[in-house]
């Protein structure tokens, strides 16, 4: 596979956009590759939204990239390419924080989501550089107006566990060392049990490794494990 051809789908995360990838594109197409980023749509309206709606939006997106492709996701986004990944043919697969499969998920926090969440219209400068502490405020600035609302449904259905098989393409899991939302602990375990290659990254944040000051060192760790194929057979390594 020649890496200088290869096509990258990257999928964001709940409440968010496809600008979340903007520092990884930045180093994987000055690298020369390409990486889209498209922003997952709701159905007619958020609260109506299913977790079927965005899965089917990867595959379709995916579907349309010639070959070499990866796929690349992070929070909700990574469990949608893992899913996807089960049924694709794509060249490999990357997961940034990822939201855990069944069974896994059965290790976060019980919770009910409502309807819609309203992450966009409730978003605060504040509250945005507390979640994303890694961040400059140019970056906290930016994803503090990225923000949306997201539908609840998408993510009772993950927190409710989504069985996903493993996938047949080279894995890497990457994993913040500080991470509020999905403990790094559980993101080892799912590389551990997927025999994938597994990485830290110096992320302070669940968003860190896209959005803050370890993004581009964690982009450029990906794009060389990307290129390398994972020839070293499964790793642990630290971005």
């Amino acid at each position: 596979m020649s890496i200088s051809s290869i096509e990258v789908l990257s999928i964001h995360g709940a409440g968010a956009g496809g600008w979340e990838w903007a520092l990884w594109r930045a180093v994987f197409e000055a690298r020369g590759a390409r990486l889209h980023a498209p922003d997952l749509e709701p159905a007619r309206d958020v609260a109506a939204t299913r977790y079927e709606d965005y899965l089917s939006q990867v595959c379709a997106a995916l579907s349309a990239l010639p070959r070499p492709r990866a796929l690349v996701g992070a929070s909700l986004g990574g469990l949608l390419v893992a899913e996807a990944a089960a049924d694709a043919d794509a060249d490999a697969l990357i997961l940034v924080n990822p939201l855990p499969p069944a069974p896994w998920h059965a290790a976060l926090p019980a919770r009910t989501w409502p309807e819609r969440v309203a992450w966009g219209r409730d978003a605060r400068l504040a509250s945005t550089r507390a979640a994303m502490p890694d961040a400059d405020p140019a970056s906290a600035l930016r994803a503090m107006r990225g923000w949306r609302d997201e539908a609840g449904a998408v993510l009772q259905a993950a927190w409710d566990g989504r069985p996903v098989r493993r996938p047949a393409m080279p894995v890497l899991c990457i994993a913040s060392r500080d991470d509020g939302d999905v403990p790094p602990t559980l993101t080892r375990a799912l590389a551990d049990a997927w025999g994938a290659d597994f990485a830290w990254s110096g992320a302070g944040s669940h968003v860190g490794p896209l959005l803050g000051r370890h993004a581009f060192e964690t982009a450029r760790y990906a794009h060389d494990w990307l290129r390398a194929r994972c020839h070293a057979g499964t790793s642990a390594a630290s971005v």
